[in-house]
């Protein structure tokens, strides 16, 4: 569980997070590759003096043993959020359950969907907890 202190830091920082997201699609619009928009979006947070980091791995224990599976997390923000890009029509539930995934391997609280192909970026915001 969260103490109040840590609670607040995350909060104050997925809004900076969210505000990056709102402030790249304002500037260059839906109808980009995700790539794109990751670019842009650590960026912002960089320029915001936020410790990001892109492609991070996230192996899975099995059984006690620690498999490299594929998985990368898009944008680890404050090595406490998770932020995961899309560029779909909608979000859907398997989307969610691969954020909530991402959150309990990687043993993080708050994460972050954000969906660019969106017409207003406020759409395209999913915000998911584990076990706050």
């Amino acid at each position: 569980m969260l103490n109040p202190t840590e609670r607040n830091r995350l909060n104050e920082v997925s809004e900076t997070i969210i505000g990056c997201a709102i402030e790249v699609h304002r500037e260059i619009g839906p109808g980009l590759l995700e790539s794109a928009y990751e670019e842009c979006l650590w960026f912002e947070l960089k320029s915001r003096k936020l410790n990001s980091q892109r492609q991070v791995p996230l192996p899975i224990t099995y059984k006690g043993n620690r498999l490299d599976c594929g998985y990368r997390m898009d944008i680890v923000v404050e090595n406490s959020i998770i932020v995961e890009l899309k560029t779909v029509d909608l979000i859907k539930p398997v989307h969610e359950a691969q954020l909530l995934s991402y959150l309990r391997l990687s043993d993080r609280r708050l994460g972050l969907i954000l969906n660019f192909h969106v017409s207003f970026m406020k759409r395209g915001i999913k915000r998911m907890v584990n076990g706050f």
